[in-house]
């Protein structure tokens, strides 16, 4: 690695990408001080928890618990500070019993797991991620990216290595782009995003031609105009199946907000009969559905949902009434059942849903209830789908040919 310079705010998050053997975990390696650098120096202010390799820093002797104590103390917890934080770590990382066995008889899902739970449970000013989101069901990685968002919310930093161009770009306020241990490139992630598909892609004659034309682009600022590349990937054909309700498909970063008045139960993804589902084909209509219960008056009420990505990416959602001037007057005791119809233009994934209640109040709209991550669904692959990207806007091709008839 050589001629890297770069400097990252407090409180922004950035990710690193570039190919196999770029030189991203030995950029970070270097910035959390496990390894030295042979030229320049590295300027780190503020408590560093890093998740650079799978159970890097656990022994493998030790249980869990013993695994705990040993990271945290590192990460400069004291043994009461540790004490007060073991259960709510022991809960995040959700393995259960195993947290009093060795470690060595752990899965690689199990190391990450525990090994986030203690990072995130350090209160670090700087975050250092690599590549470990990438492990565990979608609802541990929903829960990874909600905690991200709170530690980033707290005003901390994170570096964040991954090959997931989309999660780069929902997730990161800036990127960086690594090459044969130099830096191409940094700016929007979406700039950077699309120069690393272009290196990732290159053949090999043309490598050197294609890191001269990135290298110019950031030079002339590019990355500050706007220029963007396609995001789009194949998508894997799978036969379509019919909707149905996987039990263990369930959120396990769900938050509510203070009741003020109302609660929402019951939250349900139903088929147009009426069928519980959560797996869902692409392209079909389904009922989003719950129930609220008042306890006291209200005014101006309105009844919201909306969808979202595994990271937390707002894609869209619904009100029931534009403002509240044109919302419902409840009273005390009244129940309501709230009905949202949508159809499911969205890629193969998982996604996630929020339900909320809103009143006007002196002081403007205020939420009586709401439950974000309340419940998940998802999109099954279709064969025969020919949008590209995240959303399908329902794009219809044609083209004709306007040369004469092929011999």
């Amino acid at each position: 690695m050589r001629d890297i310079s770069f400097n990252v705010r407090r409180g922004e998050t950035v990710g690193i990408v570039g190919r196999n053997g770029s030189g991203k975990s030995t950029l970070l390696q270097i910035i959390c001080g496990t390894l030295t650098p042979t030229a320049g120096q590295v300027s780190v202010h503020g408590r560093v928890a890093a998740l650079l390799e799978l159970g890097s820093g656990f022994n493998p002797e030790f249980t869990g618990r013993e695994n705990v104590y040993l990271n945290a103390t590192v990460l400069g917890l004291s043994r009461d500070e540790i004490d007060a934080r073991f259960d709510e770590i022991a809960a995040f990382a959700d393995i259960g019993e195993f947290i009093e066995q060795q470690v060595k008889t752990y899965s690689s899902g199990m190391y990450v797991r525990l090994a986030f739970a203690v990072a995130i449970n350090a209160d670090p000013e700087i975050l250092v991620v690599d590549e470990a989101l990438s492990v565990g069901d979608e609802a541990f990685q929903r829960k990874c990216f909600a905690r991200i968002d709170q530690i980033r919310e707290n005003g901390a930093t994170v570096l964040f290595v991954s090959h997931s161009a989309g999660t780069v770009v929902e997730l990161c306020d800036r990127a960086i782009l690594l090459d044969a241990g130099q830096l191409l490139a940094q700016g929007t992630p979406k700039f950077v995003v699309s120069r690393y598909h272009k290196m990732l892609y290159v053949p090999a004659s043309k490598a050197d031609a294609v890191r001269e034309h990135i290298r110019l682009e950031a030079r002339m600022g590019a990355n500050q105009a706007g220029v963007d590349g396609a995001l789009v990937g194949p998508v894997t054909p799978e036969p379509a199946e019919e909707a149905y309700f996987d039990e263990g498909l369930l959120p396990k970063s769900t938050l509510r907000y203070e009741h003020q008045g109302a609660t929402i139960e019951q939250p349900y993804i139903r088929t147009l009969r009426g069928q519980s589902v959560n797996v869902l084909p692409s392209g079909g209509e389904y009922v989003y559905t719950y129930n609220v219960k008042f306890q006291s008056n209200a005014f101006g009420v309105r009844f919201g949902m909306l969808i979202k990505t595994v990271t937390g990416l707002a894609l869209g959602g619904a009100t029931t009434a534009a403002n509240t001037g044109d919302g419902l007057n409840v009273s005390a005791g009244q129940e309501f059942t709230v009905r949202f119809r949508f159809r499911t233009m969205l890629e193969p994934g998982v996604y996630f849903l929020n339900a909320g209640v809103m009143a006007a109040s002196a002081d403007g709209e205020i939420y009586l209830d709401r439950v974000l991550d309340v419940a998940m669904v998802r999109i099954m692959p279709n064969t025969g789908r020919l949008a590209t990207g995240m959303i399908d806007f329902d794009v219809q091709p044609e083209f004709e040919c306007l040369t004469d008839e092929a011999k």
